[in-house]
This record gives structure tokens, sequence and C-alpha cells, in this order.
């Protein structure tokens, strides 16, 4: 019987208890039985201890306790002696458990939201919209619309796009996805197998975890704690994963080496010598994440990708101007040898047959604003990241974070607390906001936020004192009564 970790229940359950009415047993009860009914767990998942649970949703364990005893009189809990308590219904059987990643885009009106570090949309896109004509639109319609590659005009303009960092690139290396998370999931649908042993970045990418999860990966992480350096794997990573190679021959490697989500670092040149070096080496299929690298707060310049200079047959760099520009525009790409971008072609036309063809005539266009866009969207983020620091020195002196060199956010240390439990009773306070556990392969990190600040400062500071004491509740083991 699969067993599903508190923290993974945790972020499954976001809002359960915000804003609704009643006990918070019967609230909780109600709330795991949704899992099962949903499909987000699987019937016959065994549920952490009363114990672990309670810690991680900062209520007290009666609670749990009565939750658990309310579902079991429903016949959908049963207890097994030795193994703990496993939901009954009729979930999905062979589905994985999601995380709720996608929850902050459904938030009630009234939350504080820090859960998401999206931008608003610059007025480049209004623009660009607006210089469509019909005789932008009127050519393509004697055709059926449909370009499983991409628009042949946006493939050459990214294509452009990399060998103006000096990075040669032709159109046939391109591929037009649906923004970089459709590129990440197209990669680990066409390249990772179930079993199969992926290297990643302790933290990482939520995303990427959720894709690669999904399709059964055995994750194996770098990073985190240890010499590699806490919060992403610098140049001793390299040598990590040098060492690994001689056990064990990982399928691919994920990586963020610039404006790294959550934690917002970039590796330094020689960093990159050294992962450049083990890869070609290796000849480790390397797949390079630069969806933030846009981002970056150094200078107004576009980013070389770490794997330029790598066979792209075994390679991949996953692009986007959704974070530049607007979550609203859905385009990103994959660039990597015309055999691989073939093959997650293949798979892209069975979800979806083809971008939209007006969004990609509009990305046509952002390109050309690109450069100009990147360096009012840097300048902002300089700005509202002195903001932030200065807002948190004051208010929080306590926590503790490393400047970011890009990115929308900061990854922020509390020492003490446990922001699992932290998150959770902020929610039911209406501030939303992802502990960093929700970014590790391991769950780790439960002492760690991701704290937006390209919003403006403004909301970071009304939450903050809700953050603060509920930070302080979850280091003194305080939990909630049962209502």
């Amino acid at each position: 019987m699969a067993r599903i970790p508190s923290t993974r229940v945790s972020r499954l359950l976001t809002g359960w208890a915000s804003g609704a009415r009643g006990p918070l047993p019967r609230l909780l009860a109600d709330a795991l039985r949704e899992l099962v009914e949903r499909g987000d767990v699987p019937a016959g998942t065994v549920l952490p201890s009363q114990r672990e649970l309670a810690a991680v949703l900062g209520v007290s364990r009666s609670t749990v306790t009565a939750a658990y005893g309310l579902l079991e009189g429903e016949g959908r809990l049963e207890s097994v002696r030795g193994s703990g308590s496993r939901l009954r219904g009729s979930g999905v059987l062979d589905r994985h458990p999601m995380e709720g990643r996608l929850a902050s885009f459904d938030a009630r009106a009234g939350t504080a939201d820090l859960s998401s570090g999206a931008l608003p949309g610059l007025a480049d896109v209004a623009e660009a919209v607006a210089a469509l004509t019909a005789g932008d639109v009127a050519p393509l319609l004697g055709a059926d619309g449909y370009h499983p590659y991409g628009l042949p005009e946006l493939r050459e303009g990214v294509a452009a796009y990399y060998r103006a960092a000096g990075v040669p690139t032709d159109a046939e290396e391109i591929l037009v996805t649906a923004g970089s998370q459709q590129a990440v999931w197209l990669v680990a649908q066409a390249l990772v197998d179930p079993g199969d042993t992926v290297v990643v970045e302790d933290p990482t990418y939520r995303g990427a975890l959720e894709a690669l999860r999904a399709r059964g990966a055995r994750l194996v992480p770098v990073g985190g704690e240890g010499p590699e350096g806490a919060g992403g794997a610098g140049g001793a990573g390299a040598a990590w994963l040098r060492r690994l190679c001689g056990s064990v021959r990982p399928r691919l490697v994920y990586l963020q080496p610039t404006a790294h989500n959550p934690t917002g670092r970039s590796l330094d040149e020689g960093a990159r010598r050294e992962w450049r070096g083990v890869l070609g080496e290796l000849g480790l299929f390397t797949v390079e994440d630069t969806a933030c690298a846009e981002l970056s707060l150094a200078g107004d310049e576009a980013v070389v990708p770490l794997v330029a200079g790598l066979p792209s047959g075994s390679t991949v760099t996953v692009g986007t101007l959704s974070k530049l520009f607007w979550g609203g525009l859905r385009v990103g790409w994959v660039r990597s040898s015309p055999q691989v971008v073939a093959r997650l072609a293949k798979i892209k036309t069975s979800v979806d047959l083809s971008c939209s063809v007006v969004d990609q005539l509009v990305a046509v266009r952002l390109l050309a604003e690109l450069p100009g866009a990147r360096a009012r969207r840097r300048a902002v983020l300089r700005e509202r990241l002195a903001e932030a620091e200065a807002l948190l020195r004051a208010e929080a002196p306590g926590w503790e974070w490393t400047r970011p060199a890009g990115g929308p956010a900061l990854w922020v240390r509390v020492p003490g607390a446990d922001t699992e439990a932290t998150a959770q009773l902020a929610r039911r306070r209406g501030v939303s906001v992802v502990p960093g556990s929700a970014f590790s392969p391991v769950d780790g990190f439960r002492d760690r936020l991701r704290l937006p600040y390209a919003h403006g400062v403004e909301a970071l500071a009304a939450a903050l004192p809700t953050l603060l004491d509920c930070a302080a509740r979850s280091a003194a083991g305080g939990g909630g009564s049962a209502r």
C-alpha cells in the first residue's frame, strides 16, 4: 500500500479551512474525503499518522483523531494494524498524487495571495495584439491552421533569439509549446520511463517535480543543505554527479542554472564550466529550464544557456515568453536536435494538435520587442527587490535569505519554524503562501518560505504580521483548537 507524506497531504489540502464554517474535524474529514472523490489521491493510500498530520496542518492531534474517526464511521477510512489508516473510495487507482500547485490561480476573494510569483502583463502584449491586422492572418487562412511544430515565422524568431545570444540554432531545432510547463511535461513523457533515475536540484521547480513524479521517475536530488550549496547545485554539485555516475546512470539531469525557481540564484561562470565539463564528459542527457532566465537581475543582456556547446542531440533547452511578458500568453518552446523535436512534437499533437496561431503571431511581434521589455522588467524587479528586503530587515530581523540573482521571489529561512504548519495556519487567516518543502523532491526545506516580491511590497507588508505570528506559533508547536 502506498503511503503519502504528510507534507504532500498538506499541500493538497490548501484552503480546506479558509472561510468555511463548522467544526475543524468535520472540515478536515470533508477535505480528505474529497481527495479520493476527485482522484487526487488513489483509494488505498495510507494517510500519515495523526501526530504527523496535526503538525503540518497546525491543528491539535485531537482534531485529526476526530476527523479520522468520522471517516471511519462513514466507511471511508480503514485502520490496518501495523500499517496505519487507509483511504477507501472510488478514486483513480493508478494516478499519482498531485501537489495542489495550481490552487493559487483559483484563490478566494479576500485572500492575500503570496503563493504565486507570476507577474502582471506588460503593455507590450496589448500593443502587439492591437498591431495585428487582417493582412497578418489572411495569408494563413488558405491552410488548415495546424502547425504541429509551431508557426514557421515563430520558430525562426526563436532560433534567431538564440543566435543573437551566440548559440547557433536553426528553426528545425525549435518546437513551439503552450508555455514552458507543457515543454517540461513533454520532455518527461518522451524521455523518461517509470523507474528511470532523474537527477534534479534540491529545491527545484514544482511543475517539473510534478511532471516527473507523474511519470514514475526516481528522483535523486543534488544541492540542499550539503556541500553542494543550500538552495541549489553549485560547482560542487557537478563533482557529486560524477561520483553518482560511478554506480548509477541517470536517464537525464534537470537543471535551472539561471534565475533558479525558487531560490533565485544563478550559477557563476566557474560553476557553469564545472557542470558543462561533467555533463559533456559523461554524455548525460541534460534538460536546462531557462523559463525565468529573462528575469535575471544582472545587466540587461540575454543569458547564454549552460548547455550551449554541448551536442544538441543530448540536450533540451526550455524557454518561454510567459514569464517576461504575461502568463496569459501561453507561448514557450523547446530547443533540441531535430530528432528530439520530432519525438516531442508527435506526443504534443496527440494532446493539442497545434498551438494557437493568433498567439504565435503575437509572439513573433513580441520577440522583436524583447530587449526593451527585458530592460524595463528587470529595472522594476530591482526596485521592488530592494523594497522587499528593506521591509523584511525592519519587520522580520530574524529571518534569513541570500539576495537573489533573478526571479520574482525571495527564498527565506524562518529559523525554528515549521513552514508547513506556518502556511496552514496562515491560510486559515486569509494569507496564502508556499512552504519550502513544496519545492523539494525529498520534502526538505521545512524552514523556508518562498515570498514573491515582484508584485510590489504592499501585499507582502499586509501579510507579514500574520506570517510572523503563524511562524512563531509553529515554532512553539502551537496548533489550532478543535472548534
